[in-house]
């Protein structure tokens, strides 16, 4: 048995280092600037899982209601053995110092001592013992009624082996029950599981006194898939919890426009939403076949620009073509931001399966010298029972031209980023592509002839020279007159 240990090994040193960590530096993670659009995105509605694991046997693995501000029959406990109980303090587990901690950051309300927590309106807080959680729900695959399931622990000490099991175990899991598990990947080495499934978010801490894991992982993908702010990942993770929290209320509730509440609650699309509105800090890198920078992911969680984008609404591809790959500039343009879920199937053709691509054109002509930064993820799962992955790739063209302009193609991820600053006003054409050929039992990477898939996209406008000298002068006065974060 592996076991299952908190992410900070003394976690009692470090029970400073929770919800506070939202209040320094203004608005870090854009949570302010979406209280004040709407401040009924809280999580009501929302149930979230928090496995705790226990670090010895003095330790115990409990929320307490009074740390997090929350009233006690919110939290339901289950323990080693699967027993279950709504009452604090109660004979079938012991107070976790770690997570309260986490609790903090991801649900806790507003008292005396700290800020609230992204989501402090979630509708119940099911508080797992981490061994029963993984060994008897996970790998049993028995449905949880969570749906978004923070996990601040890693495997400790697992062999190569172990990893790959858990990893599959996990994603076996999610794509069957379109569930998202939102991991830290560890406080210093290399990205540890559960982290390091496919399916998941893989969390890294974005502090200068931080000591993160960082990818890529033991088969050469990129992780962390994001960063948020924090000395450690047990509580940099709960603020990427809360955020997917938020996200699933507003897409629930039909924010991206009607008939959108399924496509928008889909777990693959929740992962491109988060990872396409982080923010890059200085240093962030990437390339073709590494799509998120092995330190900083996607960047820094920003819930803000994930919100705006969901709330952009949900857009269809203007055609599908097949075989070589090429731009076109024929069909509907659409928003300069928005999402798509759809799915993309390859046409099986004289023993090997033909290239399938879906086009996404967009007209960013204008009378001026308007550029714009193109941020664009792609997600989608590895399918459950399959140790291998569909490859899909990432393209922008110039629609006009045909020239390519940006590609993230890697063979191994299942996720692709683009992040192309500086284009130019004209027609742009974003190119979803599935690659063909054998199929995977006769020696190729063809998993299944259909894949589904999450697209999200934001062209957003870089300001001209005289406006951002305006938006420069006003800063320290923006800065004065803004509103304290809670």
């Amino acid at each position: 048995m592996i076991r299952l240990r908190p992410l900070p090994l003394l976690a009692a040193l470090l029970l400073a280092d929770s919800a506070a960590a939202v209040a320094q530096g203004g608005d870090p993670i854009g949570l302010q600037a979406l209280r004040n659009l709407d401040p009924t995105l809280t999580g009501s509605g929302i149930i979230v899982a928090q496995p705790e694991a226990i670090y010895s046997g003095t330790d115990g693995y409990e929320v307490n209601p009074a740390t997090v501000g929350q009233a006690a029959g919110k939290i339901i406990y289950t323990d080693t053995n699967g027993a279950t109980g709504s009452g604090f303090p109660n004979n079938i587990g012991q107070e976790s110092g770690h997570a309260g901690s986490v609790g903090e950051n991801l649900y806790g309300d507003l008292n005396t001592s700290d800020p609230e927590g992204v989501a402090p309106g979630v509708a119940q807080i099911d508080n797992y013992e981490a061994d029963y959680f993984y060994y008897t729900l996970i790998s049993g695959s028995q449905p949880i009624a969570a749906r978004i399931v923070n996990q601040s622990f890693v495997f400790g000490g697992a062999t190569l082996a172990q990893q790959v099991q858990a990893n599959q175990t996990y994603d076996n899991y999610a794509a069957t029950f379109n569930t998202l598990f939102i991991s830290g990947v560890g406080n210093g080495g290399a990205v540890q599981s559960p982290a390091s499934s496919y399916n998941g978010i893989a969390v890294a801490a974005y502090d200068s006194g931080s000591n993160s894991s960082t990818g890529p992982t033991y088969d050469g993908r990129s992780k962390p898939d994001i960063t948020a702010p924090a000395t450690a990942t047990s509580y940099s993770t709960p603020f990427v919890s809360g955020a997917a929290v938020l996200l699933l209320q507003a897409a629930l509730r039909g924010d991206a426009g009607p008939g959108t509440a399924s496509d928008a609650a889909d777990s693959r699309l929740l992962k491109a939403l988060l990872l396409n509105g982080a923010v890059k800090p200085a240093g962030w890198t990437h390339t073709a076949t590494a799509p998120l920078d092995p330190t900083y992911g996607s960047g820094i969680l920003n819930v803000y620009n994930s919100y705006l984008n969901l709330r952009a609404g949900e857009f269809a591809s203007a055609t599908a073509t097949s075989g070589s790959l090429a731009a076109i500039d024929t069909g509907p343009t659409l928003p300069g931001q928005g999402w798509d879920l759809a799915s993309i199937t390859t046409a099986f053709n004289g023993g090997s399966y033909t290239s399938q691509s879906a086009h996404y054109l967009f007209d960013l002509t204008t009378s001026g010298s308007q550029q714009f930064t193109l941020t664009s993820t792609l997600t989608w799962w590895r399918q459950a029972g399959q140790a291998a992955i569909n490859n899909l790739d990432l393209y922008l063209f110039n629609a006009t031209t045909g020239t390519q302009i940006a590609l993230s193609d890697s063979p191994v991820d299942n996720v692709q980023q683009l992040y192309v600053p500086g284009l130019t006003p004209g027609r742009y054409d974003l190119v979803v592509l599935k690659n063909g050929g054998t199929p995977l039992s006769g020696g190729g990477t063809v998993v299944s002839p259909s894949e589904t898939y999450a697209l999200a996209f934001n062209f957003a406008p870089i300001p001209e020279p005289s406006t951002f000298l305006l938006l420069s002068a006003a800063l320290p006065l923006l800065t004065l007159l803004r509103k304290p974060a809670r």
